[in-house]
């Protein structure tokens, strides 16, 4: 966990430590808020992913595909067992096991967060995640193997849902705040 808490940015040294004490009360109601903002973004995408999929399955499946931009863009329900692209569908316990683990590291490191950008980008990572691994445990064919509903069919790409648009446009945030040089905990470095 020190490894992933050194990617993340979050302070492991007693002279980090006594640093953020020094900022006493003004750092702790504005990480609040951050944590805040955090769960609010995880909140409002697990909610639009899940009722995405309820349509979806009430709505979809067991249907002809719904064309939304000609042949480029359509609304086709189905089931994914393994990652994207189809990938590793032997693998779903493991994928289960993966989400869950994002889910911990996200939840453990939310209490040293003091950028909104960084709370945007891993509010969205953690609904997504919540959303893939809400299919995994309810969806069959068991607890930890259910296949995930995808919907989304751009023409010559893999199908996908709200989920994993979530977790994309999370981590993509993530490698840009990077580069910018901005950690979680709202320090700016330039290396």
């Amino acid at each position: 966990m020190a490894e992933a808490e050194r990617i993340i940015g979050t302070p492991d040294t007693p002279e980090a430590a006594g640093a953020e004490a020094e900022q006493g009360e003004t750092a702790r109601p504005r990480g609040k808020r951050r944590i805040a903002v955090l769960f609010a973004v995880a909140a409002f995408a697990y909610a639009l992913d899940l009722v995405s999929k309820m349509i979806v399955v009430a709505k979809l499946e067991h249907h002809a595909p719904i064309q939304i931009i000609g042949d480029w863009l359509q609304f086709e329900a189905i089931r994914n067992a393994g990652a994207a692209f189809g990938f590793g569908e032997a693998f779903t316990v493991i994928f289960t096991v993966i989400a869950a683990a994002v889910i911990v590291v996200i939840a453990r490191l939310a209490r040293k967060l003091y950028s909104l950008p960084w709370a945007i980008a891993l509010g969205l990572l953690l609904g997504g995640a919540l959303g893939n691994l809400t299919d995994r445990i309810f969806r069959s064919p068991g607890v930890f193997e259910g296949a995930v509903v995808d919907f989304i069919s751009p023409k010559g790409f893999a199908v996908f849902n709200l989920a994993d648009s979530a977790i994309v446009c999370g981590g993509i945030l993530i490698v840009l705040l990077s580069f910018k040089g901005l950690d979680p905990d709202g320090t700016v470095h330039k290396d």
